[in-house]
């Protein structure tokens, strides 16, 4: 666990890698993390959607975060993590590669998404932080889902 700064306000991020990249999502969002368990496919699902599990009684719908942000499906191995979390009203497991820290930040030094990035990025990302050497991209999961998919979700 890494403290970043002694300020009260902070708040906790849960860092995470897909591939060579490090993201994060706020804390509070954060369900549980879990190992990851194979997935069922559901028909006319989109693209990201790995399928469902069952979470303790609940189906819970997988999205393959890497997909989703654009990159190359995750090739799920023992290895790889379930972040479950709170999107609105719904509940999805991310996959992700493994989760790599837990950290205290301060809205000052998230710095804004650079303009030089798609729209599509933007839509994904609230910021970059620039902790420790490392190059965090903040997750916005609000609009991982977009509305009618959250639904078929």
């Amino acid at each position: 666990m890494t403290e970043i700064t002694r300020n009260v306000s902070g708040r906790e991020i849960i860092a995470f890698r897909i591939g060579a990249q490090e993201f994060c999502v706020d804390i509070m969002s954060v369900r549980e993390i879990r190992g990851w368990t194979p997935a069922t496919a559901l028909p006319q699902s989109p693209g990201f959607v790995r399928g469902v599990i069952n979470l303790r009684g609940a189906v819970l719908p997988i999205v393959d975060l890497a997909a989703r942000l654009g990159f190359p499906p995750a090739e799920p191995t023992a290895r790889h993590v379930i972040i479950v979390a709170q999107i609105g009203t719904q509940v999805v497991g991310l996959l992700v590669d493994a989760v790599s820290d837990i950290l205290t930040v301060t809205d000052d030094i998230v710095q804004p998404t650079p303009d030089v990035a798609s729209e599509m990025a933007k839509t994904f990302v609230r910021g970059v932080l620039a902790v420790e050497g490392r190059m965090i991209s903040l997750i916005a999961l609000d609009n991982l889902l977009p509305a009618q998919e959250r639904e078929a979700a």
